[in-house]
């Protein structure tokens, strides 16, 4: 298993896909990610659609979340429709939008 960074300094517009890999936001996504794992670092952002087994939110997101398991940590900022199977989170951490859980 690999794991991608997307470094501070680093703004991607278009989609990222990883079948068997993780993805680290530490910049900025405009677009959909695909992913065995996703963790949106405290300086990261992503605007788009999210598809992952794994989700850790400590920064920005909006658009779209689809996982089996999200931890949102006390700084996230989601603004997104949410379909997941467990759902944890740090006080302090915001979410607005439907959530779907189904575990």
């Amino acid at each position: 298993m690999t794991k991608s960074v997307i470094e501070e300094d680093l703004t991607i517009d278009g989609n990222v896909v990883s079948k068997d890999g993780d993805i680290e936001v530490k910049g900025k996504v405009t677009g959909d990610i695909t992913s065995k794992s996703v963790d949106v670092s405290v300086a990261g952002q992503v605007q788009g659609v999210i598809t992952a087994e794994s989700v850790t939110i400590r920064g920005k997101h909006s658009g779209q979340i689809s996982c089996s398991e999200l931890a949102l940590e006390k700084n996230a900022e989601v603004t997104a429709d949410v379909k997941a199977q467990t759902l944890s989170s740090e006080k302090g951490a915001r979410l607005v939008g439907k959530v779907q859980i189904t575990g």
